[in-house]
């Protein structure tokens, strides 16, 4: 079972058909495949040859761009999924805004040639989807498709993620629900953000829960997978979903991944839009981002959710 397509071309025009599609997808499964988004082929491989390139780099050139909790940009290896070490090596990197908290510089490498650019431009057109599907998403809940868009613009908290997934000498068992032993590429979780926009290499290892089973999502250069976030839930009301999902290691095959994080303003106070009961109080995103980052670096006890701003 795949999860549904959605055309981001006929969202964009507003189509009816489109737009109860993706609302379906959203409630149903909180993932979707993306297709007619305007990334050309082309474009498309060749990011993913320079990140490739990227993580070829020598361990010790890498590990000189180290992120740390003063600057959140740069390369990690140790980073910790529902406080455990995730078995994947990362490259985040942000632009600058006007949030004086999320104000820091990314530690660019000199090599590969053209990497600062290719990075920044694939950030730009992550960041136009993504704002599209917000409306598109906005729209689906009878709300004027600007809605939301002050909270993103001129600037926002949003990031892009590279991935290498390494070949793993012990993965866990991808047949239990929470394996206690092993290894995966990143442990069970939901992405704390609005929407996820993420590129794929073709060779599959994201799962998603669906109906108390995990799914793998089938792995297509060609498309995007985009899936629902935290603050998303909350301000449908939980009308539509962020689902968990994971992603498996390998003990045979590397794999590769991009996943570019649309967030909002630091200062956004996320509260249902819908003119019904709320069943959540006010989720401040900076401070919510703040708590479920710290977890990154050390186990911190149970990480934040947004079942912690539950009211009803």
């Amino acid at each position: 079972m795949d999860i549904p397509v959605v055309s981001l071309s006929s969202l964009n025009t507003q189509d009816p058909d489109s737009l109860q599609a993706l609302g379906d997808a959203a409630s149903e499964w909180g993932f979707f495949r993306l297709v007619d988004h305007g990334l050309e082929p082309e474009a498309i491989d060749a990011f993913l040859g320079m990140m490739e390139a990227f993580f070829a780099l020598p361990v010790d050139t890498k590990q000189q761009l180290s992120r740390s909790e003063d600057n959140p940009w740069g390369y990690y290896d140790r980073e910790l999924t529902k406080n455990r070490q995730d078995w994947k090596e990362i490259f985040d990197l942000g632009i600058d805004t006007e949030d004086e908290q999320y104000r820091s510089s990314t530690p660019w490498p000199a090599n590969p040639p053209g990497f600062k650019n290719s990075m920044l431009d694939w950030h730009e057109r992550c960041e136009s989807i993504s704002l599209d599907l917000l409306r598109a998403i906005c729209a689906t809940l009878g709300k004027d498709r600007d809605h939301l868009t002050d909270w993103f613009s001129p600037s926002n908290t949003s990031f892009l993620r590279l991935n290498h997934y390494p070949v793993c000498g012990e993965p866990a068992d991808a047949t239990e629900d929470f394996p206690e032993s092993g290894n995966l590429g990143i442990h069970h979780h939901t992405d704390a953000g609005a929407v996820t926009v993420l590129l794929q290499d073709g060779v599959s290892g994201l799962q998603v829960r669906h109906r108390d089973k995990w799914h793998t999502i089938e792995a297509d250069r060609q498309s995007l997978i985009i899936n629902i976030g935290d603050m998303v839930q909350v301000w449908s009301n939980d009308r539509y979903v962020a689902p968990l999902h994971r992603v498996l290691a390998s003990s045979q095959t590397e794999r590769y991944s991009a996943a570019f994080f649309m967030n909002p303003q630091f200062n956004t106070d996320c509260i249902p839009l819908l003119d019904e009961q709320p069943r959540y109080s006010a989720v401040n995103w900076g401070e919510f981002r703040a708590a479920r980052a710290a977890g990154d670096y050390a186990n911190l006890g149970e990480e934040i959710q947004i079942s912690d701003f539950r009211i009803m």
